[in-house]
């Protein structure tokens, strides 16, 4: 099993960095062929919109559809999120549409707003507590009827599910907790 992390732009290699800790291979995405190398896709932060001009400079988005429809796992975090959403908001701009959520870009406030605090995740059946890094992040303010929330913090959704797509506001990959990481590992896992 491969993790690729598309390394465009933002933390890719903090990303990588998590997935090593758990003795997953992962490998860097840079051109649209380089999907066909792995089982699932990891979107990391950056800004949305530059991820967004670099993808389609690059012609990846006919190849994320792609892959979408291959059923392959999916993992949007910050700008990820915003990336995969079906709507978003603050200003409306594009993106790929592939679960089902309205998103509102940095929600939570600017650079210098950003924090670290704990929210709560579901992911093994039990709720426990989960650290969180907030950085200019979104906020989901809409979950279609097909969506499942994952975490939470402050009563508020900040990771979801649908299908094989899964998308967080916040950085896992910036905390030394490998539960985000595991969670869609395994996801992984099972769909190959």
């Amino acid at each position: 099993m491969r993790i690729g992390v598309l390394a465009l732009q933002g933390d890719f290699a903090l990303h990588e960095e998590a997935l090593a800790r758990l003795g997953v291979d992962s490998a860097e995405v840079r051109r649209p062929t380089e999907l066909d190398a792995v089982d699932g896709l990891i979107i990391p932060g950056g800004e949305s919109t530059t991820l967004l001009t670099l993808m389609k400079a690059s012609e990846f988005v006919p190849a994320l559809e792609k892959f979408h429809a291959s059923g392959r796992p999916m993992f949007g975090t910050c700008a990820g999120l915003i990336v995969l959403a079906r709507e978003v908001v603050n200003p409306e701009q594009f993106s790929l549409g592939f679960i089902d959520v309205t998103v509102e870009r940095n929600a939570y406030g600017r650079q210098r707003e950003s924090f670290e605090s704990e929210g709560e995740a579901t992911l093994d059946g039990s709720p426990r507590p989960l650290k969180m890094v907030f950085i200019r992040a979104p906020r989901i303010r809409r979950l279609g009827p097909a969506v499942s929330r994952l975490a939470s913090h402050g009563g508020e959704c900040v990771m979801a599910r649908q299908g094989t797509v899964v998308v967080a506001a916040f950085h896992p990959e910036l905390t030394e907790d490998p539960t985000v990481h595991r969670y869609f590992a395994s996801l992984v896992k099972a769909e190959r």
